[in-house]
C-alpha cells in the first residue's frame, strides 16, 4: 500500500489543525522528500538516532512531535551536528513532519489526552492557554486516590521517575491537569481552575516550592517520557486510516 505526500500532509492537517495555533516552531511539513509513500516512522523527536533508524527501517516519511526548526534558535546552518540530521533525510528523500502543540492538545490522541486515560482521568476538557489555545487536557478521576498512589501510577504508565512537590503526600486527588513536556509553570493555571493536581514533565527549582506552598500537587514525569504516547496514537491513527506500514522509534531520553 502506498500514499502520496500530500494525502498525508492533507490528512495529518486536517487531524491536528495547526493553524489554530501560535506555535514556536513551522508544524507540518518539514522537509520535502518522495511524492510516493510506503512506510512511516514515528518519533518524539527528530534526532540523529532517529533518522537514522528512520534510514535503515527504510521510511519514506518520519512523524515527530518536536520537529528540526524553532524560530527561537533563529537562522542555521547546515554544519556540524545539525547537518547531520537534514541531510539523510534530503540524501534518502525522506518526508519529516513535525506537530507540536497541536499534539500536545489534541482530545483524543494529544500528548494529555492519551497520558490522562492512562492514568484513569474522564471527563476530559481542553486545559491551558497559550496564546489562546489550550495546550492540554484537565478531568477527574474515576477512583480519588492520594497523591503518593498517583505518584506510583504514573510512574508504571511512564516508566520514568515521577517528582512530587507536595504540601502533604497523603491528600486525595479527584481533579487532575496535564500539560505534558516542559509546562512547568502552568501549576498556576490548574490552581487558578481549582485543580486538585497538575501533570507535566518538568520541574524547575522555584515551581517545587511555590506550588507545593500553593497547595497543589505537581508531577513531574519527564519531558520525553510524557510526550510519548501521543505520537504512538497518531501513528495507530495514520495506520488504520490509510492501511499503511508503520513502525515507532524509541529514543532512550531520561530527561
Amino acid at each position: 500500500m502506498s500514499i502520496t505526500n500530500q494525502s498525508l500532509t492533507q490528512f495529518l492537517d486536517e487531524q491536528l489543525t495547526p493553524d489554530q495555533f501560535q506555535d514556536y516552531c513551522p508544524n507540518g511539513l518539514q522537509i520535502e522528500g518522495s511524492q510516493t509513500i510506503e512506510r512511516i516512522a514515528f518519533a518524539v523527536s527528530a534526532t540523529r538516532h532517529s533518522i537514522e533508524q528512520a534510514v535503515d527501517q527504510q521510511a519514506d516519511a518520519l512523524i515527530v512531535h518536536h520537529g528540526l526548526f524553532w524560530y527561537f534558535h533563529g537562522p542555521k546552518t547546515l554544519t556540524g551536528p545539525f547537518a547531520r540530521r537534514v541531510l539523510p533525510l534530503v540524501h534518502h528523500k525522506i518526508n519529516l513532519y513535525g506537530y507540536h502543540l497541536p499534539l500536545d492538545a489534541h482530545p483524543t490522541v494529544g500528548n494529555a489526552a492519551v497520558l490522562g486515560r492512562l492514568i484513569g482521568l474522564v471527563e476530559q476538557l481542553p486545559f491551558g492557554d497559550y496564546k489562546g489555545s489550550p495546550t492540554g487536557v484537565h478531568g477527574r478521576l474515576t477512583k480519588p486516590c492520594r497523591a503518593a498512589e498517583l505518584q506510583q501510577r504514573l510512574e508504571v504508565s511512564l516508566d520514568h521517575n515521577v517528582m512530587l512537590a507536595s504540601p502533604d503526600d497523603q491528600a486525595m486527588i479527584k481533579s487532575v491537569g496535564i500539560i505534558t513536556g516542559g509546562a512547568n509553570s502552568d501549576w498556576i493555571l490548574a490552581l487558578q481552575q481549582g485543580l486538585d493536581a497538575y501533570i507535566t514533565g518538568e520541574m524547575s527549582e522555584h515551581d517545587w516550592h511555590e506550588s507545593q506552598e500553593a497547595g497543589i500537587q505537581m508531577f513531574a514525569g519527564g519531558h520525553h517520557a510524557t510526550e510519548q504516547f501521543g505520537i504512538q496514537s497518531l501513528m495507530r491513527t495514520v495506520e488504520q486510516h490509510f492501511k499503511i506500514e508503520c513502525c515507532y522509534i524509541d529514543s532512550k531520553n531520561p530527561a
